[in-house]
């Protein structure tokens, strides 16, 4: 079985889209690592400034009050840049769905902040007044204490959910290695072939080599019809230059192994009112018609088509689509480009040009010759019903209820 060029590379197209995925999924494991970083480092920041606001210089008592204001004010805003770290935190907010508890903390963490912060207040404002600031001091370190001891709860959450995070980045990476790996080694296999192909298409490797895509197969079909024509001219219809019954033959034998998925149509035409009994036109004439029908059937040809001219006035046609409507739909075309064609000569003026048709679907399992004898068969019957018709296997079975 011939694989497909088209096919190969859309999945190589999705397959880079997915590592592209596996790449920006990475990108923003990264960028939950680094935010837990800074969630660390804003969380130990804020201790630093507890424990400075615990040991204020109290040389300067203006200068004191405005560092007391300063660092106050420092230690909510670092609680705020927590709050935004957490929108860009996926991991936690989407997989780990903790953000119900992640948020408590942080008001918890605000709300014994800013206690912490009026008691500091009342503290440094006693001490200016020269007031007993004995029992003020304990309470400050109560709530400095009550401070700390919630920030290294928030830590050690956090460290707990990082660890979770790793096993599930660890997992993920080790997935996407594996498929990356396995894609590679595939499609790096595929693409080797498909290269082989095109040496042998262009006679660089001479060597015995079976074609592994459908495409080149094709061209190679083609191209080895071409030489068939200069070396085999016994296959060829001298007249029209499309093949003879032995040249629809051996095309077949070819190109059947192409586009084994589609579905093959046998359809024989014949010109009305000309045979060999019949000899209306003069001929050279005769052979112009022929020529005329010839060139426009070709030009709705295919790669995996085969034309032949294989009786005097018939014209057998082996379509391979991916639906059966579009065989015979090409057929109708042909048979309509035909109907169209203008000729004249000087004793019979303009003639008019049909051609009727007989239109089956191959089955795998039916030789070339007997599905040439029912299409010939349906054709009796496009004839019978007034000619100028392309008739379907299905029209003869309803003509014979």
């Amino acid at each position: 079985m011939k694989h497909s060029i088209k096919k190969i590379f859309r999945n190589l197209s999705f397959f880079l889209l997915a590592v592209s995925v596996f790449a920006g999924l990475a990108l923003l494991a990264a960028m939950d690592h680094l935010n837990s970083y800074k969630k660390i480092d804003n969380l130990n920041t804020q201790k630093k400034v507890i424990s400075s606001l615990m040991n204020l210089q109290k040389e300067n008592l203006e200068l004191m009050f405005i560092e007391l204001n300063g660092k106050s004010k420092q230690l909510h805003i670092e609680i705020d840049k927590l709050r935004t770290l957490y929108d860009y935190n996926f991991a936690e907010k989407y997989i780990l769905s903790n953000q119900k508890e992640y948020l408590s903390d942080l008001d918890k963490l605000s709300s014994l902040t800013t206690a912490f912060n009026k008691e500091a207040y009342v503290h440094y404002y006693y001490e200016k007044e020269n007031k007993n600031e004995t029992a003020t001091k304990e309470e400050l370190e109560k709530k400095s204490f009550s401070l700390k001891e919630h920030i290294d709860s928030i830590i050690f959450k956090d460290i707990t959910y990082s660890q979770k995070k790793f096993n599930i980045h660890k997992n993920a990476t080790f997935l996407a290695f594996i498929i990356t790996l396995f894609g590679f080694i595939w499609y790096k296999k595929r693409l080797n072939v498909i290269y082989e192909d095109l040496q042998f298409l262009f006679h660089v490797n001479h060597k015995k080599h079976t074609i592994f895509s459908q495409e080149i197969g094709a061209i190679s079909v083609r191209m080895n019809r071409k030489s068939m024509a200069v070396d085999n001219p016994i296959l060829l219809d001298p007249i029209t230059g499309i093949n003879n019954l032995k040249g629809l033959i051996n095309s077949y034998s070819e190109k059947k192994g192409i586009k084994e998925d589609n579905f093959t149509s046998v359809s024989i035409l014949e010109i009305d009112n000309f045979s060999k009994t019949n000899k209306v036109y003069a001929q050279e004439l005769t052979q112009a018609i022929l020529k005329k029908i010839a060139f426009t059937i070709s030009l709705h040809e295919q790669v995996t088509d085969i034309i032949a001219r294989t009786d005097y006035n018939q014209f057998t046609i082996i379509l391979s689509r991916p639906k059966k409507e579009d065989s015979f739909k090409e057929i109708e075309n042909i048979r309509k480009s035909i109907s169209e064609l203008k000729l004249s000569s000087a004793e019979l003026g303009e003639i008019n040009i049909t051609v009727s048709g007989g239109h089956i679907i191959k089955p795998n399992n039916v030789s070339l010759e007997e599905a040439i004898r029912q299409a010939k068969k349906v054709l009796q019957h496009a004839q019978n019903s007034g000619k100028n018709k392309i008739s379907q296997i299905k029209d003869l079975a309803q003509s014979e209820l």
